[in-house]
């Protein structure tokens, strides 16, 4: 779009009608209606070897009570300042040491977990404990009680993966402290799988819940589930083989504003370039590899990752991944909600 032409009458009117809290829509309609997306959020790499040092000193300068929630802010270097890593996604890396308890509390933000390091701590949802291993995805619905302990001996580490900006956007942030460290709990570990996650469902069921019932996901699951399709040799080639974690009430995404999905890259395999418009956290459980992430302007960055390494591909940027050995990658996107607008688009092809 053109941009109009300065004078000083124009600038004279504009003075006038600010002082009526008006504004001229063609001086600024092309920064709002773009030919493309334009994010701020850039591609970035975590090493998780070169942070985890700054999250273990973390345990020894804050409690867990104290912090309340002890985590490293994983913000992305275009949007610093703000604590996202994508535009609409908030993440970061909490630890829990041995011994330790995150006090409860709730808010309107949802949020996952994905464990990165560590085996025996849980996640307490609404009256339930799960115990959580590496390449777990748990769920913490929106306004749902949770608090955190571990109570093995060695230290845990997740990402945690919450919609505070797309809430923050709509102004409905609540939040809230129990009155307790812990909340008591009502039903037996293992229950919310047991009963809503292996094709059954109690008879009678019904729900107005839109998070799915099933709040751990357990990664042997999953890790035997790619095994499986493998078999079938039917790979996508834009992305190997990928799942996406559903609600089984429903079959729709397993959270309303978060899209969670696995995927497992054969070795030597190299993805067709894609590009999508919800930007995109990877997690590598398992492997290494190499991402090309190419923007608009047709520059590229490489990042070579591997097991708990973090990177982050913007909206609309060419993504193209390449495993140097069988590779398992964990991703979200708020891409659910996208969807549900109407909004969400996909392209396959060349960059």
């Amino acid at each position: 779009m053109d941009t109009p032409v300065k004078s000083s009458e124009r600038d004279a009117y504009y003075k006038r009608i600010d002082k009526s809290n008006l504004a001229p829509l063609w001086e600024v309609l092309h920064q709002l209606v773009l030919k493309e997306p334009r994010s701020p959020a850039l591609p970035v790499l975590w090493h998780y070897d070169d942070v985890r040092p700054y999250v273990m000193e973390a345990g020894s300068i804050i409690t867990a009570k104290e912090a309340e929630r002890r985590v490293l802010v994983l913000e992305n270097p275009g949007l610093r300042g703000k604590s996202r890593i994508t535009n609409t996604l908030y993440a970061g890396l909490q630890l829990i040491l041995p011994g330790e308890v995150a006090p409860a509390h709730r808010h309107s933000q949802s949020a996952l977990r994905f464990i990165i390091e560590g085996k025996g701590a849980y996640t307490a949802v609404d009256g339930e404990k799960t115990i959580m291993a590496p390449g777990d995805f748990v769920i913490t619905p929106s306004w749902t009680w949770h608090d955190h302990g571990n109570e093995s001996d060695v230290p845990m580490v997740w990402m945690d993966g919450l919609d505070v900006p797309l809430v923050e956007l709509l102004d409905a942030q609540f939040a809230e402290k129990y009155p307790d460290d812990k909340q008591p709990l009502g039903r037996p570990t293992g229950d919310a799988l047991a009963r809503y996650g292996s094709g059954l469902m109690p008879v009678g069921y019904e729900t107005k819940a839109i998070t799915s019932p099933v709040f751990n996901y357990p990664y042997s699951r999953t890790r035997e589930a790619l095994e499986t399709m493998r078999r079938a040799n039917e790979w996508d080639p834009c992305h190997g083989l990928k799942l996406q974690y559903v609600n089984p009430v429903d079959g729709g995404s397993a959270m309303p504003t978060i899209g969670t999905f696995m995927q497992l890259l054969p070795k030597g395999f190299t993805t067709m370039p894609y590009r999508s418009t919800d930007a995109t956290v990877f997690s590598c459980v398992e492997g290494q590899g190499r991402s090309t992430i190419t923007g608009s302007d047709g520059k590229s960055v490489v990042f070579e990752w591997g097991p708990r390494d973090i990177f982050v591909v913007p909206a609309w940027y060419w993504q193209r991944h390449e495993a140097k050995g069988d590779a398992v990658l964990f991703s979200f996107s708020d891409r659910p909600v996208q969807q549900k607008l109407g909004l969400w688009r996909e392209m396959r092809g060349n960059a």
